[in-house]
């Protein structure tokens, strides 16, 4: 795992899960494969082995770079914009 400039940004404590699944998959009926934590504003979205990853197109939509898994027992980060676990 590698620092990276927008971890030192990220709001503390970290934000509260705004569901507790992806919103957009119960919309769209699809079952999300794993689950992401928005750590900017605690939006909560697929990952990219979900039919139509929800926490990539969160990034895109809001420009928030770091999310986490919300996957019960695991706590690694991702940054979007330096493609790297942090």
């Amino acid at each position: 795992m590698s620092e990276c400039p927008h971890t030192a940004a990220l709001p503390r404590p970290e934000p509260a899960p705004g569901s507790e699944t992806c919103p957009e998959c119960v919309i769209a009926g699809t079952t999300p494969v794993h689950l992401r934590l928005c750590l900017d504003c605690g939006h909560v979205g697929c990952c990219d082995s979900s039919p139509l990853r929800h926490a990539t197109a969160h990034f895109h939509e809001s420009g928030h770079p770091v999310m986490r898994s919300f996957e019960p027992g695991e706590d690694w980060r991702w940054c979007f914009v330096d493609g790297a676990l942090v």
